[in-house]
């Protein structure tokens, strides 16, 4: 019964999620997502999710770490995720991308750890568009029908499936072996005498050889254990503009030294080679934007990467997550979105674009179904997760993007960020709980959680590259915690600790609530300022706000305070009465997560007033019955 409820919200979710006008109202929105439910992004590191080797060595090799594989998201797995309320997985690490273990008996040329971050590689060093990760294939020769497979079983178990495509740069020994006959790879056709051509994919820079960065500060390649091809030279010439857009010949070790900028046909005097895209198309749909394309000249790298998309779709992906996507032109992603668009509609499209300014350029010019939510909403609530935020700023950043909150995706964890409980962020999951409920109901958008997150993953290891607080995505590992709840294969949480399984079952109440809320796709207002202002009590630490739509209304409260409970008559302020028509008497309310405390609404001379006792670090979903 749960897969084919699963089923439906999936197929509700599809519908009436095109991009609103840029100056739509929240009653338009509402009627335009009337049948929609929100959706929530499961993040799952491929490498590191089905690996139960807990040797953890530093830079240790993937015989002596172990490496996880597509085959094990077994249906067990995929039923125990869906379950936990989840609707698209995002497997991280799919595309072949340059790494130090040796798959020459494959046809696969080795690669250079001079430019490989870690041993097991960047998921964004992309080296092969057409293929996937040799590392998560039983049989490397059958990596793409494994990766297939999987496709069909995420499906089967009525989630959606999302990838990478990371347009900004590719991995520096970019081969582009499987590419289909009649396609080019990136840079085979680059008149490398010039430093810059229209239709090069690459930037040059003649007459210089590309150069190791200078190691410093103790770091070496795999740590400095000898390797026959870590010799501090890798051969480039003319050398290449790194990714992060250095153009100096031998890139600083913080440099993305790995990857090369790709050319979108923007010169280094910031000359464009292509037609601008209209203001006015800031208002048009994926069609239009479609039309004004057809038949225009573009840059060969966009028509690449438009051809490497539809190839991933015919695969079965469900949609992509585009790295760093301010890093190039709103205008490609006009064009790449547009084609996804017309191939797939219901193709889910998130993009990391950091920059506010920035965000209704690329929702409402570059198509983009949602960007990360990072700069506003995650940033002010790790600040008051961390004690030195109030929970006064939530409300505003929420009212600065009411007219785009739709578009913004909310996560607390993903790969780039600290882990909840580690000691640099929170140093507990616990006080992750209220930030969770508040950043999984505040709005339409979607919710994305990082795999761990929901037994308290503190990413602990020390790998190799990098440092702890994040999860490694360059070496092979295990994770413990996550491990305890695959217990071998079982996916049953049968090693987790109590307090373990307690917070996964935290966040499957919450999120399954959240899928299947029509509230939570409907009207928001906030109530914190209101009890501020005349509720005896209230103070920074506690957030409150109201979701409503016609078959649903909730009252939702949050106390940050991880000491301390607040026993309150909270107060709906006038013109919430009024929109939601209740006349004077009492009205029963009914908590949604665990259902331990029931307090009636009260209405009576004008006023509307709930007691409630919020403890430490607790959320309350009230439910109006």
């Amino acid at each position: 019964m749960k897969h084919l409820k699963l089923i439906a919200l999936l197929a509700l979710f599809t519908m009436g999620c095109e991009d609103a006008p840029k100056n739509s109202t929240p009653t338009e929105k509402k009627t335009e997502m009337k049948e929609a439910r929100k959706a929530v992004v499961y993040q799952v590191f491929a490498r590191l999710f089905g690996n139960t080797n807990t040797t953890n060595t530093p830079w240790g090799t993937l015989e002596e770490n172990g490496v996880g594989k597509f085959a094990d998201f077994t249906p067990e797995a995929l039923e125990a995720i869906r379950d936990l309320g989840v609707t698209h997985i995002w497997y991280t690490g799919v595309p072949h991308h340059a790494l130090v273990t040796d798959y020459s008996d494959y046809g696969i040329a080795p690669d250079d750890p001079d430019v490989v971050k870690g041993r097991a590689g960047s998921p964004y060093a992309v080296k092969d568009y057409y293929n996937v990760n040799p590392d998560l294939a039983v049989d490397p020769d059958k990596r793409l029908e494994e990766f297939k497979a999987l496709v069909e079983r995420t499906h089967a178990a009525g989630m959606q499936v999302i990838i990478d495509i990371v347009p900004n740069h590719v991995a520096r020994n970019y081969e582009g072996k499987s590419t289909p006959e009649g396609k080019r790879p990136f840079g085979a056709d680059d008149d490398t005498s010039q430093a810059y051509l229209p239709t090069n994919d690459f930037y040059y820079i003649p007459g210089a050889e590309f150069r190791v960065p200078q190691w410093r500060d103790g770091y070496q390649p795999l740590g400095g254990e000898q390797h026959p091809m870590a010799d501090g030279r890798y051969r480039e010439v003319p050398a290449r503009w790194t990714g992060n857009g250095s153009r100096l010949a031998q890139p600083d070790m913080n440099d993305w030294y790995e990857t090369v900028k790709v050319n979108y046909g923007v010169s280094p005097e910031g000359e464009y080679a292509f037609e601008r895209l209209p203001e006015e198309y800031s208002n048009k749909d994926y069609k239009e934007h479609h039309a004004f394309w057809t038949g225009k000249e573009v840059p060969p790298s966009w028509e690449k990467f438009r051809d490497i998309a539809l190839y991933w779709l015919e695969l079965g992906v469900d949609g992509f997550r585009y790295d760093m996507a301010e890093m190039v032109p709103v205008e490609f992603w006009s064009y790449l979105n547009a084609h996804i668009k017309m191939v797939r509609e219901d193709a889910f499209l998130m993009a990391e674009v950091y920059n506010p300014q920035l965000y209704r350029t690329y929702i409402h010019k570059g198509k983009m179904d949602y960007l990360y939510d990072k700069v506003e909403l995650y940033d002010s609530l790790k600040h008051i997760i961390k004690g030195y935020g109030w929970t006064d700023h939530i409300p505003v950043v929420q009212n600065g993007l009411m007219d785009i909150e739709h578009h913004m995706l909310h996560f607390l964890e993903n790969h780039d960020e600290q882990r909840l409980p580690s000691p640099d962020f929170a140093g507990s999951a616990e006080k992750g709980k209220p930030a969770m409920v508040v950043s999984a109901t505040l709005s339409t958008s979607p919710t994305m959680i990082y795999f761990g997150q929901e037994v308290g993953e503190p990413g602990a290891e020390n790998a190799g590259f990098g440092s702890p607080t994040r999860t490694s995505i360059f070496d092979y590992i295990g994770v413990p915690h996550h491990q305890r709840w695959m217990n071998n294969g079982a996916f049953d949480g049968g090693m987790l600790s109590p307090e373990e399984k307690e917070l996964r079952d935290f966040y499957s109440r919450l999120l399954n609530f959240t899928i299947s809320s029509p509230a939570l796709m409907g009207d928001y207002r906030d109530i914190h300022y209101f009890n501020k202002d005349n509720t005896p009590g209230y103070d920074h630490r506690i957030y409150s706000f109201v979701r409503w739509s016609d078959q649903e209304k909730l009252i939702i409260v949050s106390n940050f305070d991880a000491d301390r409970s607040y026993e309150l008559s909270l107060q709906l302020p006038p013109e919430i009465i009024e929109a939601w028509k209740l006349d004077p008497g009492h009205y029963p309310l009914k908590e949604q997560l665990y259902g331990q405390q029931n307090p009636e609404l009260a209405i009576a001379n004008g006023q509307a007033r709930v007691p409630i006792r919020v403890g430490p670090l607790e959320s309350l979903i009230l439910k109006l019955e």
